[in-house]
Parts: C-alpha cells; structure tokens; sequence
C-alpha cells in the first residue's frame, strides 16, 4: 500500500495546498494528514482526492476538533500506525510521542515543521514536516519504506 502523508497545511482551501502535493495524492491509495490542517474545506478538498485518515491539530477549527480525534491507530495489513499532531517546542517532539503509543510499526507525527525520517526503539518515526515545504510517502508491504519529498 502507498500511502501519502502530509502534516501542517495552515491553510484555508485546498487550493492553497501546493499543487504537488495535491497531485502526489492523486496517486497513493491512502492519505494521512498529522494535524493542523485548520479548515473543514481542506479537509473535504482532500477526501475529494481519495481516503483520508486525520487527527486534529492544535490550530484546527473547534469543527475540526470535534470531528477528529486527537491520536489514533491505523492497521495497513500486518502493520500498525501510531497517528498524533504533537504538542510543545520541535526539538526532541520525536521521543516525546514515542511513549504515547505501545508497539506500533511507524508513529506518524506532525507539529515541529520539522521533517523527521528516523527509527527510535524499533518503531519509525515519521514526520513529513510543514506541507509548504515537503510531504512524505510510506510503501508498506512486508517492509516499510518511507520518504521525504519537497513540495
């Protein structure tokens, strides 16, 4: 499964999203938005494009807030992600949401700006940073691979 992953839109329509970023999405079979997105629009602009899997961030509309939970946990096949927006400074965001989730294969988090491509513990830590800057693919079949692309 390919799998977009995008965090920190800040943005008020889809169209402001970057358009490679939008056609980037065209083509995966799963969208994972890490928070932030701020306005329902963009949210429903995304869900045009195809499925999409979100938690709210701290600058999401109050609609936002009710309609997403703050973390949850997505089963791809035999594998398992951790989804959270994170919260506090950018600097070690990585290791303070590792201990919100249990054994998860990859914790999907957003937040810093920040991109983030590393394994702590045994479990990926994946934050494809500010969508004015860069998203993220995740491949998984029996492995898992993951990238940070430039928008």
């Amino acid at each position: 499964m390919r799998i977009g992953v995008i965090s920190d839109t800040h943005v008020q329509t889809i169209e402001d999203v970057p358009l490679s970023i939008l056609k980037a999405m065209e083509d995966v079979d799963l969208i994972i938005h890490a928070g932030d997105i701020t306005e329902r629009a963009v949210l429903e602009g995304l869900r045009e494009i195809g499925e999409v899997k979100a938690v709210h961030g701290n600058m999401d509309s109050g609609e936002l807030k009710r309609m997403l939970p703050d973390r949850r946990t997505i089963d791809i096949g035999e594998k398992q992600i951790g989804l959270i927006h994170g919260s506090g400074g950018p600097w070690g965001m990585a290791e303070r949401v590792r201990p919100l989730f249990g054994e998860v294969d990859v914790i999907i988090f957003g937040h810093s700006h920040l991109s983030f491509n590393e394994y702590i513990r045994g479990t990926l830590m994946f934050n494809p940073g500010r969508a004015r800057d860069s998203f993220g693919i995740l491949t998984i079949d029996k492995e898992i691979k993951a990238e940070i692309l430039r928008a």
